[in-house]
Order: structure tokens, then sequence, then C-alpha cells
């Protein structure tokens, strides 16, 4: 008889423990899953973390403000664009011309330094000055070979700033009308009178001429035997060219020629008088 209740004992525990262990498989794999769940959330809470890149993707427009930084050099005015206005308002033409000195000294003569520019002229060319001698380029051309027509420069006597009182550019005479043949043309009146101004570039600067006298003029050199750095001496060169009357000569009467001036003299020879030279005089119109 207890052996029979023994046995039913038996049983009954392993029924117990069949529904105990599945109430605790069920229990386990609930909570498996609700933690699953969370970390499913995880890669949701990440994927939003790039919320903050709008304000990266702003960056982009931060730096477009800045921009107008670099284009500031563009809305600089050059050095002497006020004067050149002034020259304008004053009804003085400015050429559209540009000269690219850095090629010009590397490729084709290291010792040009300026470019002169008489509109409706063949005048249209470099200037040199040598380095040692003042004569070299009255026999010598831009390629070093030597003879006619040589160059159109200027003397050591001079500075390669046009600031001296008395610039003096010389030039041949050809016949062909090249170089500075057509300063001749300034004998006549009406020709005088259209072409008023000469043009000098240099890296740094245009400076504007106003031509106001032209005539022949004697072997005198005009550097050699005169300090015009003396206002006294530059007054009185000044004084005798605006005295000048002969049947070859031309004037402008209303440009405005004094001791404090700057003025560009253009030198070149007389065929039938090889003692003789014919100059073409202009004062600076852009003063510093």
């Amino acid at each position: 008889m207890e052996a029979n209740n023994a046995e039913k004992r038996k049983r009954n525990i392993r029924i117990w423990k069949k529904p105990g262990a599945a109430f605790l498989l069920a229990l386990f794999l609930g909570l498996t899953a609700i933690g699953t769940a969370s970390c499913g959330q995880e890669p949701q809470e990440t994927a939003e973390e790039p919320a903050p890149e709008p304000a990266a993707a702003e960056e982009p427009e931060s730096v477009e403000e800045e921009e107008p930084e670099e284009e500031a050099p563009a809305e600089e005015e050059p050095e002497q664009a006020g004067e050149l206005q002034a020259l304008i308002d004053m009804g003085v033409p400015i050429p559209e011309k540009e000269v690219d000195f850095e090629d010009l000294q590397e490729n084709v003569n290291e010792d040009i330094y300026a470019w002169i520019y008489i509109p409706d002229s063949k005048i249209d060319y470099p200037i040199v000055q040598h380095p040692i001698d003042n004569f070299y380029y009255l026999n010598y051309n831009l390629d070093g070979s030597y003879g006619y027509p040589g160059c159109i420069y200027t003397e050591r006597y001079n500075r390669k700033d046009f600031a001296d009182p008395l610039t003096v550019v010389y030039g041949h005479n050809m016949k062909n009308g090249t170089m500075f043949a057509g300063l001749h043309d300034y004998e006549d009146i009406e020709y005088f009178r259209e072409h008023p101004y000469v043009y000098v570039y240099t890296p740094e600067k245009l400076f504007v001429y106003e031509v106001f006298a032209s005539h022949e003029y004697g072997n005198e050199h005009l550097l050699y035997n005169h300090d015009y750095a003396v206002k006294s001496e530059f007054k009185k060169y000044v004084d005798s060219i605006l005295e000048l009357r002969s049947m070859n000569s031309n004037r402008a009467e209303e440009v405005e020629v004094t001791e404090d001036s700057h003025i560009l003299v253009l030198s070149t020879c007389m065929a039938n008088k090889p003692d003789n030279r014919y100059l073409v005089q202009g004062v600076l119109l852009n003063e510093d």
C-alpha cells in the first residue's frame, strides 16, 4: 500500500516539474524578448544622433560668407586710378593700352623700362637705358645687332622713374617714317593741335604729358650742361622755351609750365641740319 502511495507521489512530482519547466522557459523567453527590444531601440537612437548634421551642412554657408574677402582685391582701385580719373574729367583721353614689361624684359631686352606712345602716329616703342654706355642704343638695336634704326632711349643722366625736372628721350629720324621721324609732323600747326598728348608707360605708372612746344634747337646737350635740380637753373630753361618764336616753332599758350613742372623732351635729328635737333616738349599732367 505504501509502495503504491510512493509511486503516486513520484508521478505527481514529475507532472509538476514539466509545467514548472515550461513556465520557467516561457518566463526566460519573455525576459529575453524584452531585452532584445531594448537593444533594438539603440540603433534608432544611434540613427538619430546625426541629427546635428544640418549644423555641419551649414558650414559651407559660413565659408561662402567669408568669400568676399577673397574678392576684395578686385574691388580695390588701381594706385593711380584717382589721378587718371581726374584727367578723364578734364577731357584728357586715356588709351586702352597695356604693356607686359615682364615679358619684354625676359624675351626682348632686359634694358626696357618704359614705353612711349603717341596716338595716331608711328611712335609706339619701348624705351631703353643702357646701364653703362649712354650712346650704346644710338647704334645698337633691341636684339643687340649693330646699326639702324637703333632704339628709343634715355641716358644715365636721367632716372628711370621720370622724377627728374627734365627727362630727354632720343630716337633716330628714319627716312621710312619710323622711330622719332614722326616728331617732325609737329612742325605743322594743325598736327600740333590735334596730337596734344604723349603717354609714357612704366611698370608702376602711366605718365601723361601735354605737348606745349615743338621747335628746332642747337646741338647743346640739355642734361650734361645743366643741373635742373637747382630751381633757378630749371626756371631759366623753362623761360627760354616759352620765349621761343621762330618760323618752325609751335607753342600751346594755354598750357601752364612752371619751375615746379616735370618736362619730357623728345629729341631727334634734322635731315638737312646735322648739328641741330628737333624737339617736342610736354609737361606732366598727373603730378603726384
